[in-house]
């Protein structure tokens, strides 16, 4: 299995979203990571989905995506040819000792503190996976008191839209 991220121009209708990870559902394949928000033409929204499958059975899935009605356009995003990105919200035990350590760490990673309590610091911090991990790695020694982290969000590099490539082809 290797990991695989595609890039899902749709109508932005309701019942669109369920459609398609029901799509993935039935077909037993597992949705790592979802994102979904419009592109800056309103009646478009843009699915990122990070999927875990062999090479063979994306193609299937890709071919059954175009098959659905409220598909556009589907893309896969290569890692070196996008720009790759999550966000991830951490609340982290700081009390009077250990806050300039955690204050350290965010700085180290370029995060920023977003609220401050006597005894917690709420950080905010964006990057790829990887990044984000080697961050909540570092923050564990302290304590995780709650965490939120949203899916990936993926974009080509380059000039080229993949926006622009399905109206004209549409």
């Amino acid at each position: 299995m290797s990991k695989h991220t595609l890039s899902v121009l749709v109508e932005n209708k309701p019942g669109v979203l369920a459609r398609i990870a029901g799509l993935f559902s039935r077909r037993g394949f597992n949705i790592d990571s979802l994102a979904v928000g419009p592109t800056e033409i309103a009646e478009i929204s843009r699915m990122t989905v990070a999927v875990d499958v062999e090479s063979l059975a994306l193609e299937q899935l890709t071919k059954q995506l175009n098959k659905l009605v409220e598909v556009i356009k589907v893309v896969e995003l290569e890692r070196d040819a996008s720009v790759q990105r999550e966000i991830i919200l951490i609340k982290v035990r700081a009390d009077g000792q250990t806050r300039s350590a955690v204050l350290e760490i965010v700085e180290l990673f370029r995060a920023k503190v977003v609220d401050v309590s006597p005894d917690a610091i709420t950080i905010e911090a964006t990057g790829t996976g990887d990044k984000l991990e080697a961050f909540l790695r570092m923050l564990e020694q302290y304590g995780v008191k709650e965490l939120v982290q949203s899916g990936m969000v993926a974009i080509g590099r380059g000039p080229r839209s993949i926006t622009d490539r399905a109206l004209r082809t549409a």
